[in-house]
């Protein structure tokens, strides 16, 4: 059988060095697991985030409570954690937070490993030290540093007031473990983007999910229940092309796909005021009510201008639950 850890290790050059730590750097990288997640082909999100899904988690409780990135385990059937040892074991999903974007998965069985402490990531800054692993051991995390604390908007409906940015890029950042200076958790990986250096060269980076939005939800994730209050949910695919907001997709039988809008639409106002990015959409569609709230928007579709309502849904509600096993 493969292993989850082929293929995703760090340049040598790149790896951390136990010297360069005050901390354990061997016991606190046997924290950070392979996580494997299999969705059934019927589930919502199967045709966007695929039916087999691989990542990674940290261990933060003694009882095997793994963090790791929502999207990973979410209306997963069956998921497997690999330890640096090599040895499997299986998990359920806890729960998925839209909002902070973080999922918790439960061990089957004792793992034996230490917890990762939770740190809080708002002393990092541009340029602070930090460790960016994914399950594997050494050879597979990255000594790297902050390039930038910043809001990030997602296409997909999503805004983190203070997404952390790093370099260099981890090759296997899906739910990595952002490790600080003396070796708390102050992260979740969530994405790999790109940047320009000033050469004009293009750079990997990656975006993590800071852990201080972690410990105000944590029990009622931990309990599978809701960690906010539903958000209305449009289902559109958005991103900012110059001063407006642009249509690239609507989910398949969301809100959005039912009032026909599509690619290539702009959406120039939610409820009489004008939006010109995804944070400023974002934060007026959210300030509308809760999700089932209808929702006025102002599109223009090539050379025409019209208005249309659309009713908003709770998106967690099209999802499969957890199953308990």
């Amino acid at each position: 059988m493969a292993s989850p850890f082929d293929g995703y290790e760090v340049e040598p050059r790149k790896r951390p060095s136990a010297e360069a730590y005050s901390f354990d750097l061997e016991r606190t990288l046997s924290s950070v697991v392979a996580l494997e997640a299999r969705v059934p082909p019927d589930a919502f999100t199967a045709a966007s985030l695929g039916t087999d899904r691989i990542g990674n988690g940290a261990v933060i409780g003694p009882g095997g409570l793994v963090l790791t990135i929502g999207y990973l385990i979410m209306e997963a059937e069956e998921i497997t954690l690999t330890l640096n040892d090599g040895s499997r074991v299986g998990a359920h999903a806890l729960g998925a937070d839209p909002v902070t974007g973080f999922g918790l998965a439960q061990a089957l069985q004792p793992l034996g490993l230490p917890s990762l402490p939770l740190g809080a990531s708002r002393g990092l800054e541009a340029g602070s030290p930090i460790i960016a692993a994914g399950g594997g051991g050494r050879s597979h995390a990255v000594a790297g540093h902050v390039l930038v604390r910043m809001p990030f908007a997602g296409y997909w409906e999503y805004l983190l007031e203070s997404a952390i940015i790093t370099e260099p890029a981890h090759p296997h950042w899906s739910g990595a473990a952002l490790i600080g200076a003396t070796g708390e958790l102050l992260g979740v990986g969530s994405l790999s983007l790109q940047r320009q250096t000033r050469t004009g060269a293009i750079s990997p980076i990656n975006m993590f999910v800071p852990s201080e939005l972690l410990p105000p939800i944590l029990d009622d994730l931990a309990r599978g229940r809701p960690a906010h209050p539903p958000r209305p949910w449009l289902g559109v695919l958005a991103q900012d092309l110059g001063p407006h907001v642009v249509l690239i997709g609507v989910s398949p039988g969301g809100p959005a796909s039912r009032a026909e809008l599509r690619s290539g639409d702009v959406i120039l106002s939610v409820a009489g005021t004008a939006v010109s990015d995804l944070a400023e959409f974002y934060t007026r569609l959210w300030a509308q009510g809760p999700a089932g709230v209808t929702i006025a928007l102002r599109i223009q579709r090539d050379y025409d201008v019209f208005d249309v309502e659309v009713r908003s849904v709770d998106r967690t509600a099209l999802l499969k639950k957890p199953r308990f096993n």
